[in-house]
């Protein structure tokens, strides 16, 4: 296995899971677009929150992207790194707020 586990040009290796699963593939990109689009919430709005959750789920591709689909939507670089901050928040929230499990499990 490769050293460098994120390579941005395996992006392109895509084509072949839209090849091997072509109605699967097309209606995520359908959803995609729709959950993405202008709605109640504005699109920029709905990019700084993918960032968000791209930094939540750890996904360098999902980062690399939406922050380039905010920028050019308008999204400040203050904003952008102030998403990320409320993904580290609630990242460390979830941390807290499942100690009771352990508090839990030690009173058991």
């Amino acid at each position: 296995m490769s050293e460098e586990l994120y390579k941005k040009s395996d992006v392109k290796k895509l084509r072949k899971v839209r090849e091997l699963t072509p109605d699967s593939f097309k209606a995520y990109v359908e959803f995609d677009k729709q959950a993405l689009s202008e709605g109640a919430l504005p699109q920029k709005i709905k990019r700084l929150i993918a960032i968000a959750v791209a930094h939540t789920t750890q996904c360098p591709f999902c980062i690399d992207f939406h922050t380039k689909e905010a920028k050019k939507l308008g999204a400040t670089e203050q904003e952008i790194v102030e998403a990320m901050w409320i993904s580290a928040a609630l990242r460390a929230g979830a941390s807290v707020a499942h100690s009771v499990l352990a508090v839990n499990a030690y009173e058991e």
